[in-house]
């Protein structure tokens, strides 16, 4: 029986949608419902001290507005904090991740210092984190309340065989096809991401990851701007057992200045093409359509 394709598209309810969210849902619809598959509807919301609920209503009126649907229920985030516990424990118990005190300020610092006046490496998350934190553990004691960090080294040491992923949109070199991920890449340009923040429970690393796991989503659709971050979340799913999906990385939409659109273009929002009167049609044109 051949695999029915899922995607899904997953906002957060922290600002209106804009142009470059239009057409980011837009891809990931549209893959799902010309292949006659599934296309669901995620909210991420682990940022509890930004998200709101007027914002969550306006994305689903927005969505609607475009002729989107989705099937089954909408997914929250914050109703899924058990799910990324049991995904730390696991990790925890492995040794494979620590707590960290550190604050940006003290990356920062720790980082620059060994090449005074030199930038510090930076990664998908930032500065990569100099390892002030790191430490071996057994696993045996309870996972702490506290921000947790991957032990990268220690991860990809468990490595039998290479990672890769199979891209259907573009990567960094314009291709698709089957992408290797590079360990050392992984090591010296990636580095101790956090995989649980201390106000969260969670971080978008670990939260992604389970997410797409339990909603079998097939295909991950989102922009090119996440293509470097791609390569943890493959770590993540060996290490956790779970499944890689296809990856589909898209363009960006961006202003006139060449500069993509964020939350803060609210010039840009669905919201205000729709109060100005413009069509559904007009604004997929808009979107790239």
């Amino acid at each position: 029986m051949a695999e029915i394709i899922t995607t899904r598209f997953a906002p957060s309810p922290t600002g209106p949608l804009h142009l470059g969210h239009a057409h980011a849902a837009i891809v990931a619809h549209d893959m799902a419902r010309a292949a006659g598959g599934r296309f669901l509807l995620r909210i991420e919301d682990i940022d509890q001290s930004r998200a709101r609920p007027e914002w969550e209503a306006l994305i689903v009126q927005d969505l609607h507005w475009l002729g989107l649907t989705w099937d089954g229920p909408v997914m929250r985030q914050s109703d899924r904090l058990p799910a990324y516990r049991a995904a730390l424990i696991h990790l925890w118990q492995r040794g494979l991740i620590y707590p960290c005190t550190c604050t940006r300020r003290d990356i920062m610092e720790a980082a620059s210092a060994p090449q005074e006046g030199v930038a510090p490496a930076v990664g998908p998350d930032g500065p990569v984190y100099p390892g002030t934190c790191r430490h071996d553990h057994d696993g045996q004691a309870p996972l702490p309340e506290a921000a947790l960090r991957l032990n990268m080294a220690r991860a990809v040491s468990t490595l039998a065989e290479p990672l890769f992923f199979v891209e259907t949109g573009q990567g960094p070199d314009g291709q698709s096809g089957p992408q290797a991920i590079d360990t050392e890449c992984l090591l010296h340009n990636v580095g101790d991401v956090v995989l649980a923040r201390r106000d969260m429970g969670t971080s978008y690393h670990l939260a992604v990851v389970v997410d797409d796991a339990d909603q079998g989503i097939t295909h991950v659709t989102r922009g090119e701007d996440l293509f470097e971050a791609t390569q943890i979340h493959v770590l993540l799913q060996h290490l956790l057992g779970l499944p890689t999906p296809v990856y589909h990385h898209h363009r960006l939409i961006r202003d006139d200045h060449g500069k993509r659109l964020a939350k803060r273009d609210d010039a840009r929002a669905i919201r205000a093409y729709r109060e100005d009167g413009l069509s559904p049609d007009q604004v997929r044109k808009l979107a790239g359509f």
